[in-house]
This record gives structure tokens, sequence and C-alpha cells, in this order.
């Protein structure tokens, strides 16, 4: 009978630690896909690395798609959110859409549907911001670095001004291309995020 309580008593505290245990979706594009990287070395896996040393239970899923925009990613969203249920969304989306010299307007469209979508499916959100490089013009520029911002404001949700601080612009911690961060960036990159990921755990 001690046998069964005992057994009785891990499983119920398996359980308990399986419902407690929560999802975190990154939905991103190259940076986060880990582009031109071994997956496990990737600023993603560090971050499920991370939990695990932090104690925590949380799974990380990684959905990012190389070249995707944000677009792309609304387009995902919806199934992505279905399915995994989590309870936090990082959104790394909006560098290619730059690079194609989209409509900032557009851009600040789709992210804010991917907000209030997540939000919506009961899940906190961060969002992970980018910027251009100078040769895109001082006005278009400025209004892409605004979207973040304004929807960071907009929405209340904690994001990072630049995801690639420390890192764009960085001979030594950019890849050949010097688009993608090389393998020496990526726990620079977890470091942006980390201080506005560990307060929604």
């Amino acid at each position: 009978m001690r046998v069964w309580w005992l057994s009785a008593g891990l499983a119920l505290y398996c359980l308990a630690q399986s419902a407690a245990a929560g999802t975190l979706l990154v939905v991103g594009d190259s940076i986060s896909a880990g582009f031109g990287l071994d997956t496990r070395q990737g600023w993603v896996s560090l971050l499920q690395q991370r939990l695990q040393q932090e104690g925590s239970s949380d799974q990380v899923v990684n959905a990012s798609i190389s070249g995707d925009t944000s677009a792309g990613g609304q387009a995902r969203l919806p199934a992505l959110l279905a399915e995994h249920k989590p309870s936090l969304v990082i959104i790394e989306l909006g560098g290619n859409d730059g690079l194609r010299g989209q409509p900032p307007e557009q851009l600040q469209q789709n992210l804010a549907s991917m907000i209030d979508r997540s939000q919506a499916a009961g899940a906190k959100v961060v969002l992970l911001g980018m910027r251009l490089p100078p040769n895109y013009g001082v006005r278009y520029t400025t209004a892409f670095a605004q979207v973040y911002e304004q929807l960071a404001t907009q929405k209340k949700v904690p994001w990072v001004p630049f995801f690639l601080e420390g890192v764009g612009g960085v001979p030594q911690m950019m890849q050949a291309d010097g688009i993608h961060p090389a393998q020496g960036a990526q726990q620079q990159l977890l470091e942006n995020a980390w201080p506005v990921i560990k307060p929604l755990l």
C-alpha cells in the first residue's frame, strides 16, 4: 500500500510539473533560424539551455524560417498558436521587409496582427526590434525603427529596440555575407533578449 501511495504521489508531482511547464514560441527569420550555423549553436537553442540552467521546465519551439517576412509570419501564426498553445510568443521579424524596401505601415499592420492574435490566444508577447543600415536613407530607416517603438507602446508589450545591438555592423560578429550573425554573436543575441524574456516566465 505504501508503495502505491508513493507511486501515486510521484505521478501527481509529474503531472503538476508538466502542467506548470509552458511553451515559448519563437517566430522569426534567418537570425533566429540560425542561418549558416548548426541550429544547436543559434541563440534560440542557447535560450533553451538558459531556461534549463534557471531550473525552468519551459520548452522552446523555434518556428523561424530564413527569408521570412512579417507577412509570412502573420500567415503562419494561427496554425502555430493552435498547435503549440504557447504561453509566450517571441516575434523577431521585419528585417527582410526593410531590406526589400516594403512600406513601414504594412510592417506595422502585420506585426500588430501577430501581437493581437497571440494575446487573444492567451500568450504574452515579446517584440525584438530591428534597424536598417544607413544606406537606406534617414527617412526610411527612422520610420522603420519607429514601427517597433510604436507597437510596444500601443500594445503594451516588452521589446528590445535593436535585437542586433553589439552585433550588427561589427565585422567579427558577422558571417562573411555581412548580414547574418556569426556563431560568436549568438550569446550576445541571447543577452540582448533575456532581460525582457525572463520576467515573463
